[in-house]
């Protein structure tokens, strides 16, 4: 396991202790539908309500846009956990967490022997202190959530990707912080634009009760400080859809950036 990928796990361990429409490729054949995700399949979260996600994993750069994310930042998180924002948010703010009060707030510090305290105290602020470290260089967000897809609009020849509305929020709350991830180009990145045709494929995969799931590439463009936390504001850079039930994929979207 690489230095990034097991500081972040620390993260983990902590909380359980404590419309210009973009490009679109309907995906209209059989080989098309079966072909696997190249991220595994994960925990969705729920825009809105901020449902935790399973864990976090750093990759390596995305090579998915030219186009940089803030400070030039070219790493990658998937699902990341609630405590992983947290300390991504304090890094691209330029703001020092408050280590010592989230030491003392740690359970493991809570309920310990008096005699342990100290020990405990500086296992738990090296892992703190490891796990910010870990995420210097990321820009970039991958996230798996419910897609809220909309029927199709005839009228306009789209369907809307309900959970990447402007107005949507994805909320990430850990050591007492809360920080909101927005979309800043939602009003395009939701419109998915298919030809009739099309759409009858889209419909045939889902079925008439089925549900589809969101794979969303985010790249981070803003951080805006708060009280007990704050915001970012990502770009979708592309998406993928799938039939929830049996993982078949029903549509890619290369968002344009403009």
């Amino acid at each position: 396991m690489s230095k990034p990928t097991r500081s972040l796990v620390f993260i983990s361990a902590l909380l359980a202790a404590g419309c210009s429409g973009p490009s679109t490729d309907a995906a209209s054949s059989a080989s098309t539908s079966d072909r696997a995700l190249a991220q595994p399949k994960s925990e969705a979260r729920t825009p809105q309500t901020g449902a935790a996600g399973n864990g976090a994993a750093a990759t390596a750069a995305t090579g998915n846009s030219s186009r940089p994310a803030i400070q030039g930042r070219k790493g990658e998180i998937v699902n990341p956990d609630n405590a992983t924002v947290v300390f991504l948010y304090y890094d691209l703010a330029s703001l020092s967490p408050p280590l010592d009060r989230w030491v003392e707030d740690d359970n493991r510090i809570k309920f310990a022997k008096p005699i342990d305290k100290a020990g405990l105290r500086t296992t738990i602020h090296a892992e703190l202190e490891s796990a910010a470290g870990a995420l210097r260089d990321i820009g970039f967000i991958r996230l798996s959530m419910n897609a809220n897809l909309s029927d199709y609009d005839p009228s306009y020849g789209e369907f809307t990707v309900g959970a990447l509305a402007p107005s949507s929020v994805v909320s990430f709350d850990a050591f007492g912080e809360k920080v909101s991830l927005r979309f800043g180009n939602g009003r395009t990145a939701q419109i998915w634009r298919v030809s009739p045709e099309q759409a009858q494929v889209v419909r045939d995969k889902i079925g008439p009760f089925g549900s589809v799931s969101l794979d969303v590439l985010l790249r981070i463009m803003a951080v805006q400080p708060g009280p007990s936390g704050g915001t970012l504001t990502a770009e979708i850079v592309e998406y993928e859809l799938r039939e929830s039930r049996h993982g078949t994929a029903v549509g890619r979207v290369q968002v344009d950036q403009g």
